[in-house]
């Protein structure tokens, strides 16, 4: 049981949650998944199984794109709906401001992430110095944000902007929460985030994600290979060599290859990555090639 599931994570679950019902479900140890999502946020989880945990780190570096609603003129510790509030003002900001703030967020930019984060200083995380009532300094982390559309805005009884709706397609790393934040603090009026639904991670797509219930009743049917999709359909772009049988044991053992040992002639350029199979056409590994040594060297393995 070798490959990638595209999940919808619902929302109450953490993360950590998804993995471990699954597996639960399939009765797989070796599992991880491709990307945090808050507990209260819905969408894409690409969640790896098996051989294909070897591949959580490329695909963890994939852009992703999400839709959140930004509450205008409230702010909160969490810099969501589910903290504390901390302010709460009448937000007088028409919809050309917002369009304007949007686009002042999108590129490059230095983002301080939320003290309600995982992520650790001193070994410990952030928000667990949140919950215990104390708040650190936090170094700016450079995010890129490709894409911050306005989709859809609801207005108060005087016109005035009080929650929009935002599609946004950003690098790893970002925290949608504090993008919303520091577009607040630059309307002045403050905002965090209502809901947060993530639509893409990569080559995963809302569309064809599935719910733990539906994994449970394609297992229980038989029809889990129809959701498991394959380890080489992410790794498309780099080209398919097959080692020649005689070699085989090379292959095997993860040594570096020489391009003799292949099936067919190539010539690659330092620093090409291949698709490396077995003689039965079997994919054994990732494999770069260097310019230097001439030969091919293991980047990621797929072995038992």
């Amino acid at each position: 049981m070798d490959g990638i599931i595209n999940i919808y994570k619902e929302a109450g679950y953490t993360s950590f949650d998804v993995v471990a019902k699954l597996r639960g479900i399939l009765k797989e140890r070796r599992m991880g998944h491709t990307g945090t999502l808050d507990p209260q946020a819905t969408g894409v989880l690409p969640v790896c199984v098996g051989k294909a945990t070897k591949l959580c780190e490329l695909l963890l570096d994939k852009e992703k794109t999400y839709e959140a609603v930004m509450i205008l003129g409230v702010t909160t510790d969490t810099e969501d709906m589910t903290g504390a509030v901390l302010t709460e003002t009448k937000a007088r900001i028409n919809e050309e401001e917002v369009r304007a703030a949007a686009k002042k967020f999108t590129g490059i930019y230095g983002q301080i992430p939320p003290m309600y984060s995982a992520l650790k200083i001193d070994g410990k995380r952030l928000y667990e110095l949140a919950r215990e009532g104390k708040e650190v300094d936090r170094k700016p982390r450079e995010v890129e944000i490709f894409e911050n559309t306005p989709l859809s805005f609801e207005r108060d009884e005087e016109g005035f902007v009080k929650n929009v709706t935002l599609r946004v397609r950003c690098s790893k790393g970002t925290y949608i929460r504090s993008l919303l934040r520091d577009m607040g603090t630059h309307l002045g009026c403050g905002a965090c985030m209502k809901s947060l639904v993530r639509t893409q991670a990569g080559a995963f797509e809302i569309r064809n994600a599935v719910t733990l219930a539906q994994v449970e009743q394609a297992r229980d049917e038989g029809r889990l290979s129809e959701l498991i999709l394959p380890i080489d359909s992410f790794l498309v772009k780099y080209p398919a060599v097959y080692v020649a049988a005689e070699y085989n044991k090379y292959l095997m053992n993860g040594n570096q290859l020489t391009l003799s040992m292949l099936q067919e002639k190539i010539s690659p350029a330092d620093g090409d990555g291949f698709r490396v199979y077995d003689e039965s056409k079997k994919l054994v590994g990732l494999y770069l090639y260097c310019g230097e040594r001439k030969q091919l060297r293991p980047e990621k393995m797929f072995l038992p």
